[in-house]
């Protein structure tokens, strides 16, 4: 007839955690302007713009991977036990 409970509040719990992350990385947007380093972020060397009349495309592959080596190391601080 449902779902048990205990499943139900382990996807609240998702939910919660996963908006607090969305939140906190829609701060660091709002804010990277003002922060020193992050304020070159998808304008370093290797990322990749082509302009073609009214067409922009823009590839962040050295942003990219800058981001995953950060949020590697620090997730790696964090889930150490």
């Amino acid at each position: 007839m449902g779902a048990p409970m205990s499943d139900l509040s382990g996807m609240g719990r998702f939910l919660v955690v996963a908006g607090i992350v969305l939140a906190f990385i829609g701060v660091v947007i709002m804010f990277a302007p003002r922060i020193p380093g992050l304020d070159r972020l998808g304008r370093l060397p290797g990322d990749i713009v082509i302009e073609r009349g009214p067409l922009t495309v823009f590839i962040p592959f050295v942003s990219s991977i800058a981001i995953s080596v950060l949020l590697m190391i620090v997730l790696n601080l964090f889930m150490r036990r």
